[in-house]
């Protein structure tokens, strides 16, 4: 099931979405952080989005298995004033241990479904090059726009390319 995280919700997820980060991060995946990630690192990192997700300066949701939560996407919209149809798609994450069941697929539906609902016609996201992600958004309809050498080190500390990509909505 996925869920969009009320402020309150997301305080009280803070330690679960920390997880989550901490496991994709440590498995390898570029997502801005460097391995090992520890849980008070990553936990901390969540906390300092709390006054942003209470403004719906950043919108999140969640994917749960029961009553755990295993994945996580976020809405950032642009906050230029020649720019609010556009928002950036950041932080799409599944725990290694539920992957393979379509998770990925369904945080990007509804954070797509959730942005048009926002009046945003425009998402924009960023991934390393070649990666399983890159695989997900081009298979969900996602357009590249270019890529980048050298733009993000990898959780190793590696620079790899990044390529950006789009999506009208």
């Amino acid at each position: 099931m996925i869920t969009r995280l009320s402020a309150a919700e997301f305080a009280g997820a803070v330690p679960a979405l920390a997880e989550v980060l901490a496991d994709c991060t440590n498995g390898g995946a570029s997502v801005g952080f460097l391995a090992p990630l520890e849980a008070a690192a990553a936990e901390a990192w969540w906390k300092e989005l709390a006054g942003e997700v209470a403004e719906g300066r950043v919108l999140v949701w969640a994917a749960w298995d029961g009553s755990r939560l295993v994945g996580t996407v976020q809405v950032r919209p642009a906050r230029l004033p020649n720019a609010p149809h556009r928002a950036e798609l950041a932080k799409l994450l599944v725990h290694r241990d539920a992957r393979g069941r379509g998770l990925g697929r369904a945080l990007l539906t509804e954070a797509e479904r959730g942005a048009r609902g926002a009046g945003i016609t425009l998402l924009v996201l960023d991934t390393e090059t070649g990666s399983p992600a890159s695989r997900l958004y081009e298979s969900a309809g996602w357009t590249e726009a270019g890529t980048v050498p050298d733009y993000a080190a990898d959780p190793a500390g590696t620079l790899k390319p990044t390529t950006f990509y789009f999506r009208r909505l």
